[in-house]
Formats: structure tokens, sequence, C-alpha cells
């Protein structure tokens, strides 16, 4: 088989391939044969059909088959052992001519690369990146402990409707006069919460309310959201829209929701029995918490910092054409990627591939490893991440680390972990390779760093 290459630019190349008779005329006769042995035909015995009808039945097929293999392979050998570094995958050249099969013992294949762009980028201590920290105040502490405290509180009667009542009860429609409509809107143990009432003056018809007393509002004004109001009521949207004057409710329950009391009971719900043993521990470990995950944002700050800085320094020219190409081949049924939208996706499209190019250049020429240990240590961090979310702070290390072992069993998750395992080594040498200015700052500066991106 006769491969050359033509470089087209340095984005672009062409490789043709030529497939003689001599490349595939033994693989054919081969098939052919074991086919004559195993095919059944009326009026020939099993493996009695003439060579000739065999291969006039499947003999096209299998010349397409095993000459579109030795394409495949041989163009994936040819692209290996020259070490070609592409973008995407080869696609057949749209100057490729229709190959007859029967016309012809010689056949040629075309088809188009796209070449990965040269990184040059060095960093060095001459390039400056922040590195903030936030600084833990008490009043975060607070909040922070707030918010535990209402993670284990519980749902408690009362007589009397307060600011943050859960309030249910049979709401009936009056007329104007102040009568029940007969006929009218009935809704028997609707339940009512003071914190989605909008309008301050409805709100301060129910506070202070008593089981056993009916207060008259009118919930169109009370919650000008339709579909609250035809919860509310349970009707339709469109009954609700209609429903603009007074109800009269006559309250059955109150609840409140009432936060857990910082005690022993709280400390060993949230961190686990009998690891906090006071009030001064409790608020040490949550303010310990609150700092570590400061800590994960401040590196992600970091990173998205990072990633902007090292685009910034590299310039890259694309194939774009090709790619464009490429995209809409490969995504035949994702509308996104269709001939008809692919200019809108490419921008964004060649801004993830810029930073993949830049990513394995820094891990190539650093010669960055990643171990088994690094994908199983990230698939660790992301549990204990997931886990906190569920306000399970005191998931002990065996449980954590059998988790991350199931985690990275499925493929999906696995390429997953291994890619934010990849990120990290990434910009643990980023950070070492430049000068890091350190900045504390607050919390509520530190948010409105993201408002600009």
């Amino acid at each position: 088989m006769n491969i050359s290459k033509e470089s087209i630019d340095a984005l672009n190349a062409v490789i043709t391939l030529t497939v003689d008779k001599v490349d595939y005329e033994k693989k054919v006769d081969d098939v052919l044969k074991d086919y004559r042995k195993k095919v059944n035909m009326p009026g020939f015995r099993p493996g009695k059909v003439p060579a000739g009808v065999v291969k006039k039945m499947y003999g096209k097929a299998v010349l397409a088959e095993e000459v579109n293999k030795l394409v495949s392979e041989n163009l994936h050998q040819y692209i290996t052992e020259n070490e070609l570094d592409l973008l995407g995958e080869p696609l057949p050249s749209e100057k490729q001519q229709l190959v007859d099969f029967d016309v012809s013992d010689s056949f040629e294949f075309i088809f188009d690369l796209a070449l990965s762009p040269e990184i040059d980028l060095k960093l060095t201590k001459r390039e400056k990146l922040p590195f903030y920290s936030v600084e833990i105040t008490e009043e975060m502490v607070k909040d922070q402990a707030d918010a535990l405290a209402g993670r284990y509180g519980t749902s408690e009667k009362v007589e009397e409707v307060e600011e943050k009542a859960m309030v249910k009860g049979n709401l009936n429609q009056l007329d104007e006069e102040g009568n029940i409509v007969e006929g009218g809107i009935f809704a028997e143990d609707a339940v009512i919460s003071l914190n989605i009432i909008k309008d301050e003056d409805e709100k301060k018809k129910l506070m202070g309310a008593k089981v056993g007393e009916a207060v008259v509002f009118n919930p169109s004004v009370a919650f000008p959201n339709e579909t609250e109001i035809s919860y509310i009521l349970k009707v339709s949207k469109e009954e609700a829209e209609e429903a603009k004057g007074n109800f009269k409710f006559t309250i059955t329950e109150i609840t409140t929701f009432q936060n857990a009391e910082i005690n022993q009971e709280l400390f060993d719900k949230a961190f686990g029995e009998g690891l906090i043993k006071s009030e001064e521990e409790f608020y040490a470990r949550v303010k310990e918490d609150l700092a570590g995950n400061m800590a994960m944002e401040t590196e992600y700050r970091f990173s998205v910092d990072a990633k902007e800085k090292l685009m910034g320094k590299v310039k890259v020219d694309f194939p774009e054409a090709f790619l464009k190409r490429w995209l809409v081949a490969t995504n035949r049924d994702n509308d996104k990627f269709d001939a008809a939208n692919i200019d809108n996706e490419m921008p964004a499209m060649l801004d993830d591939l810029k930073w993949q190019l830049i990513k394995n250049h820094l891990i190539k020429s650093n010669d960055i490893q990643i171990e088994e240990a690094d994908i199983l240590g990230y698939a660790k961090k992301s549990a204990r991440i997931q886990f906190m979310q569920y306000g399970l702070s005191n998931v002990p290390e065996e449980h954590l680390e059998n988790y991350a072992k199931e985690m990275i069993q499925k493929e999906e998750q696995r390429r997953q972990m291994a890619e934010g395992a990849v990120n990290e080594k990434v910009m643990a040498f980023v950070k070492g390779a430049v000068k890091i200015e350190e900045k504390e700052i607050s919390r509520e500066d530190f948010n409105k760093l993201f408002e600009k991106n």
C-alpha cells in the first residue's frame, strides 16, 4: 500500500492511500473461502457451493469491507508512527472521488487532517497571579452555626401566628358584603407560609391570630403569583386569576420551625457522637470547616485567574474550516452543531480547545504525571463535598474511601475524576512556577470577583 502526506499549510494536511490488488487479494480470497464453507444454497450440499457462485454473491461486499479495514488500519498506523498530533479525526476529503469496486482493482482514498498548533508558553516568576485568603469573621461563624442549628431543627405546633409560621386552615370565598359565596371556592386544609406573603398589610392581618380564629384577607393581593394562589386555593391558574376578592381563613393549626438548641445533642448530630464536647469546641469546628470550604473556593478562584492569564499569553490559530466540518459530521443528531448553528458554537468551542492545548503543553513539557492515587484522592474529595451538601460532615474516612472507589469503577465518573485530578496537578504546577501575590479579602468582596466573570 502506498501512503503519502501533503502539507497544505501549518494546520492542514492531506493523506492519500492507494490500495492495490496485491494488498487485499489474499484477504478477500480467505474470507470468501470461509463463506463457502458456511453458506447454504438450495441444490448444493453444505460447503460445496461453487467458488464462482459465492464470489458473485458476496465478492463485492467482502472486497469493500476488506479494503475499508485496510484503509482504516493503515491510516491509524501511519498517524501513530509519524506522531501526528491531530485535532479531531481524519475526514474523507471533499476531493474524494466515488470508489467503484466494479471497474478497478486499485483504489485511492484521500483524507483531510487538522494538525494541532504549536503552543509557545513558558512560565517564570516574572508572571504574577493573585491568591486570595478570605477572612473568616465572627458573623460568618455565627451564620454557619445558625444554619447547622436550622438543619437539625424541628417543626412545632404553636397557638399564635408568628413571623415565619406555617398556617393551616379552611378558606371560604366571600362576596363584597363579606358573606360566604354559595358554590364559591372552598379550600379545606389550605396551607399558607408567611414567608412567601408579598404584601405586608395582608401579612399583618394574619400576625398574632390564634387557632380557631377566622381572618379575612385577600389572596390575590397577598400572593401576586397565580401559581402560588392556585396552590393555596386548590384551583386552576385560570380560576386563580378570577379570584380577586376576600376570603375567610379559619385557622386549624399553626406550626413554626425551631432551630435546634446549641447543645450536646446538636454537636453529636452534626459532627459525630462525642467528638465535640462544648460550645467553644463547636464554634471552633464551625470556623475550621468554614476555612476548609473557603480554601476550596479560593483554589477555584485561582484556577479561574490562572486560566485567564495563560489564555491571554498564548495566541493560537485553528483550522476552523476543518473543525466546523468535523463537528457537523460527528454530531449529526445534535442540532446545536448542525450547519445552521455551528458558527454560533465555534467561539466557545475554540476557547475550550485552546485551554485543552495549553494544559496538554504544560503536562507534556513538565512531565506532569497522574497516578491512580491522584484519581482516587480527587474522587474522595468530590465524595466529601457531596456528603457535606447533604449535611453529612462527619463521614468516616473508610466510608469515603469505599464510596470513592465505587465512583471510579464507572467509566464516565472515572473520566471526570481523572480530569479533575489533572486540573489540580496543572494548577499546582502553575502556582509553583509563577509569583503568587497573597491577598486577604472579605467574603463580600470575594463574591464580587465572580460577578465580573
